[in-house]
């Protein structure tokens, strides 16, 4: 538990850009990548946008090994190849753990309305393991010859946060020098937005996409679903000096657990989220006040975001006032397993720069969330951040980086 751990690679894949260059300039412009889907009919649709990635598999992936993989595969693996490339490996102490919600949705929706369609009742071989979870972690492995542990978590949209918390955990542990941790979804899939959309879950805003998450405002109804896939590389700081590698961050702490609420309402009094932020905050040894910024979960959703707000409170005391906060989803969707890690990655280039991403479209901040929730992009000299991610089923996750020293 003394050993300290470091951050020496990171992928992303965005509905705001592919590659972390990209995604990080098109935060700091401001972009949203919210809009009408493209990639699946929807015509009959209550919800017709969401936040979808301009990819091509094709442009990144050999053909036949695309062609072997679900959608949400691809962006893992485009994410998890950028965040290994300066990165040198022993393959039997490297390791994998990536976090999804859904695994291969689109698949198994894809096959069985042409299994319903067909004449012949015939499901090709592929089905099975481009619809498997833990697929996409071999998919990778075997690119990249990675022979250590090798796990796929399905926390919902704690998936990404628990995939790093589980990576320290084992490095810690003494299973591996070297992990990485990925998050991947892409859930615009009709029976998938059907379902959200008669549980109110999602924004109805379809005249003006673009404008559709708004996080924290007053008149938010809802988020947005969005797709990507997110990579970081974790290893210990003697591991990674010992290389060579170039050190991003230090993965300070981590926070796992649950609410033992309700399947998918968190407990009003937000005990879970309260004592997982804590959790975090001793594992990496510090105050609450050493924490400048937080990546909220912010998902826009009315009693959420109300919730995330009086659990930092809770937890931060008198030093929430001093907090600058955001959330990302305005500008990419909810992308559920992936914003875990991309959200983190997003605290990482925030304390790199000194600079923090806009919480798009908060026009009317809610009275009820009345914490810094930066509207515009703002400077602020950073030691620690700290990501959160709360699922259905009670499940919560608190990443904790820090500028490496």
């Amino acid at each position: 538990m003394d050993k300290k751990l470091v951050i020496t690679g990171m992928g992303a894949v965005t509905p705001i850009g592919i590659g972390v260059n990209e995604y990080w300039d098109s935060l700091m412009a401001c972009k949203t990548g919210i809009d009408y889907i493209k990639t699946v009919d929807t015509e009959e649709l209550p919800i017709k946008f969401a936040g979808e990635v301009d990819f091509n598999p094709k442009d990144f992936i050999p053909r036949k090994k695309a062609s072997e993989m679900d959608r949400f595969m691809q962006m893992a693996y485009v994410a998890a190849g950028e965040a290994l490339s300066e990165v040198e490996i022993d393959p039997y102490r490297t390791g994998i753990i990536v976090g999804t919600a859904l695994n291969g949705i689109r698949t198994i929706a894809d096959t069985e309305r042409a299994y319903l369609n067909s004449a012949t009742k015939k499901v090709g071989p592929r089905f099975l393991p481009k619809s498997l979870g833990n697929v996409c972690a071999s998919q990778i492995a075997i690119e990249h010859n990675i022979h250590g542990p090798s796990m796929t978590l399905n926390t919902a949209c704690a998936s990404g946060g628990d995939a790093i918390t589980l990576c320290a955990m084992m490095i810690r542990s003494g299973f591996a020098d070297m992990m990485v941790a990925v998050g991947a979804e892409a859930p615009t899939e009709p029976i998938l937005i059907q379902s959200l959309a008669s549980a109110k879950a999602l924004s109805t805003r379809n005249d003006d996409p673009q404008k559709a998450g708004r996080p924290v405002d007053k008149d938010r109804d809802g988020f947005v679903i969005g797709e990507g896939g997110g990579a970081i590389v974790i290893e210990t700081e003697e591991h990674a000096k010992a290389r060579g590698a170039h050190i991003y961050a230090e993965l300070a702490g981590y926070g796992n657990n649950t609410d033992a609420y309700h399947p998918v309402t968190p407990r009003p009094d937000g005990e879970g989220e309260i004592l997982c932020m804590k959790q975090a905050i001793e594992i990496a040894g510090i105050k609450p006040e050493d924490i400048g910024y937080i990546n909220s979960h912010g998902t826009a959703t009315p009693k959420g975001d109300i919730a995330e707000t009086e659990a930092v409170k809770a937890v931060f005391g008198d030093a929430a006032g001093d907090l600058v906060l955001n959330s990302t989803k305005g500008a990419t969707g909810h992308m559920m397993g992936a914003g875990g890690i991309t959200e983190v990655i997003t605290c990482i280039k925030s304390i790199e720069t000194g600079m923090i991403a806009a919480t798009l479209n908060l026009d009317n901040p809610d009275p009820l969330c009345d914490l810094n929730y930066v509207s515009k992009i703002t400077s602020k000299k950073l030691d620690y951040a700290m990501s959160n991610a709360f699922g259905f089923g009670g499940q919560n996750s608190s990443i904790i980086v820090g500028a490496y020293k």
